[in-house]
């Protein structure tokens, strides 16, 4: 029962912190329309951020300092968001493709940077020996799992609140402007340029939120972390839930994450021996078929965008 118990809190304790993450993109591509193939940059730098700035000092190293954990972890997220600037000034005036094509070109850097800056990052071998926070005054590993989990998700539940009051305020209405008809919006006197950039960098710092409790709860953040892949699921979780609705991109979230780690247990435990040297590649397959018949069955997603009778109206014209 206890080993079931610890399981649990592991699942949803990843779980719910890449459900941060898929809030993040959803701000970006589910309502202002920003396809962005680089959200593990902004993740890693958050993660990064948190143990340079409240990890130990190291040998031949760069970080160290030490700092309080929630100054440590302000830092990662606020390094996300001047990374977000700097990638945005350059890239949100790109369209579609184009803008997917940098921003993943930029995701590749940081991973390279992460692989080879071994003053910087670690290289290869990582960034490790972070102390999380009361963990020593908590004593008991199960019991400060738990409690960490209940953090992650007052982190969850603040960020869905801040994004849902965001998305139903007048600049929300600015971002599903600028995501159907970008002319329609400049016409009104609207900067779409600067509306883009600030969702763009909004939805970066939230993944730097993530990457922050990700690297808090291993206490370790390496290059094998920020692989490329890890934009692909997150991007599923996102598609499977369905863009445009926070509660759709949790539900995604928790359905692309049970499918994953199902399907790894499931091949560890049945396949045969010669079987699991491919679960990995296995396990994609089985995310890829997941997205397939959503979109086949729920082409929006499992809960869509909930549209108000105006959008209805000017969708339906459109159609025709």
């Amino acid at each position: 029962m206890i080993g079931l118990i610890s399981y649990l809190t592991f699942f949803f304790t990843i779980a719910l912190i890449l459900a941060i993450a898929v809030l993040g993109l959803n701000l970006q591509w589910g309502f202002t329309g920003l396809f962005n193939g680089g959200v593990v940059a902004f993740f890693a730098a958050g993660a990064y951020g948190l143990i340079m700035l409240g990890g130990p000092a190291r040998a031949n190293e760069f970080g160290g300092f030490d700092l309080p954990y929630l100054i440590a972890l302000a830092g990662g997220v606020l390094l996300s968001g001047v990374l977000a600037l700097v990638v945005g000034l350059a890239t949100t005036r790109l369209r579609h493709d184009y803008l997917a094509i940098a921003t993943f070109g930029v995701a590749i850097a940081i991973e390279s940077v992460a692989r080879n800056a071994e003053y910087l990052t670690g290289g290869a071998k990582g960034l490790r020996g972070f102390e999380r926070p009361l963990e020593a005054w908590v004593g008991q590993p199960q019991l400060y799992s738990f409690l960490f989990l209940c953090v992650v998700i007052v982190c969850l539940v603040g960020v869905y609140i801040a994004l849902e009051k965001l998305v139903d305020s007048p600049f929300g209405r600015l971002l599903r402007a600028v995501r159907e008809n970008e002319r329609a919006a400049q016409s009104l006197g609207k900067s779409p340029a600067h509306i883009r950039l600030t969702a763009f960098v909004i939805g970066a710092m939230i993944m730097g939120l993530s990457g922050g409790l990700y690297a808090t709860f291993y206490a370790f953040i390496s290059p094998q972390d920020i692989a490329p892949i890890l934009t692909f699921q997150i991007w599923a979780m996102l598609i499977v839930g369905g863009s445009g609705n926070n509660r759709g991109a949790i539900l995604g979230t928790l359905v692309v994450w049970g499918g994953w780690v199902g399907s790894g247990w499931a091949l560890t435990a049945f396949a045969p021996a010669s079987m699991q040297l491919y679960a990995g590649s296995i396990q994609y397959i089985l995310i890829g078929c997941i997205i397939v018949f959503t979109l086949l069955a729920r082409p929006r997603g499992l809960l869509p965008e909930r549209l108000t009778t105006t959008q209805y109206a000017e969708s339906s014209v459109e159609k025709r």
